[in-house]
């Protein structure tokens, strides 16, 4: 009998959600999803406190989400949440919240959680020999180095693009002198990694909204939108170019560019810094940007689990959203 199953991940910036059927073989299909955009971890600041206005946008859009669900019972949900809700002092107010309105509960997954969903979720769809994989989220960061197909190293770092742009970025467009002082910060962050070094030369598969947003700027530039996200390479030169044709522009300049969503505009040069860090550590030449993630990874990982069977590849352009 076919079994069905629904992911929701709230990230610090949106919220997605896709419900799946499988089979006992391990093959699935698609039924429905749905992303929004609610940035539940707007003015959380030094207090790391969930805002009033950010909480109600979120259990707004999961009222939706609920009666989304209603209509594919039976239906196994599984509900997850990330940086912003795994660092607010307020996490428990909110969780009550969320189970009230949702009949389940929301768990918070740890950021090297995070990192391992990832993997998995690249692992089974690019299936990359040696390379660094970077998530960029609103509050969080999660790196990690896959050499000979394994994992090797995973870490969670408390930066993204929400709290880098509120902490560090000043101006409109930002001022230089608030650029570098991001960049130095998170560079020594990044510096004391030792073991990123060993990622010479290896390409970045980049994950998450911002680092994506480039794939989706250049396929506009060159007229070829039709180009699937997933497995889409970029070169570091190209790459330069448009961080620095976004640093150039004020929000409202940028929401002129084709391929970059109005409501990232305000957040994405907090949200490309540790891309374009890491890759002048590493010294990466390309990145490859992959649609698959956490999401993926915690169905590919529970499909694995209820069927016994592997998932090993597929079209991730049947299942995400860009």
């Amino acid at each position: 009998m076919n079994q069905k199953i629904a992911i929701l991940d709230l990230g610090s910036n949106s919220i997605r959600t896709t419900i799946t059927e499988y089979d006992s073989n391990g093959e699935f299909q698609v039924l429905a999803r749905r992303q929004e955009m609610v940035r539940i971890s707007q003015g959380m600041g030094q207090k790391q406190l969930l805002r009033p206005e950010a909480i109600n946008r979120t259990l707004g859009v999961l009222a939706q989400f609920k009666a989304e669900y209603a209509k594919y019972q039976p239906l196994k949900i599984i509900a997850v949440a990330t940086a912003a809700v795994r660092q607010a002092r307020n996490q428990a107010v909110f969780l009550t919240q969320f189970e009230e309105l949702m009949g389940f509960p929301l768990r918070v997954i740890t950021g090297i959680e995070e990192a391992e969903y990832d993997y998995y979720g690249v692992i089974s769809t690019l299936a990359p020999e040696n390379g660094l994989i970077l998530d960029t989220g609103g509050a969080s960061t999660e790196i990690v180095l896959v050499k000979n197909a394994q994992m090797k190293e995973r870490i969670s770092l408390p930066f993204g693009a929400v709290n880098i742009t509120e902490n560090y970025l000043q101006g409109d467009p930002p001022t230089a002198a608030s650029v570098f002082k991001a960049c130095a910060s998170l560079a020594n962050t990044l510096n004391n990694l030792s073991w990123l070094k060993s990622a010479k030369n290896f390409p970045i598969i980049a994950i998450g909204g911002s680092n994506r947003t480039l794939a989706k700027i250049r396929k506009n530039e060159l007229n070829q939108t039709e180009l699937p996200i997933h497995g889409f390479h970029l070169n570091r030169e190209v790459a330069d170019d448009i961080i620095y044709q976004l640093l150039s522009k004020n929000e409202s300049e940028r929401q002129n560019i084709k391929g970059l969503a109005k409501d990232r505009s305000g957040i994405i040069i907090g949200g490309l810094i540790p891309l374009r860090l890491i890759m002048q550590i590493i010294d990466c030449e390309q990145i490859i940007f992959s649609q698959s993630g956490v999401r993926e990874g915690i169905l590919f990982q529970e499909i694995k689990n209820q069927t016994q069977n592997e998932i090993h590849t597929f079209d991730p352009e049947k299942l995400t959203l860009e």
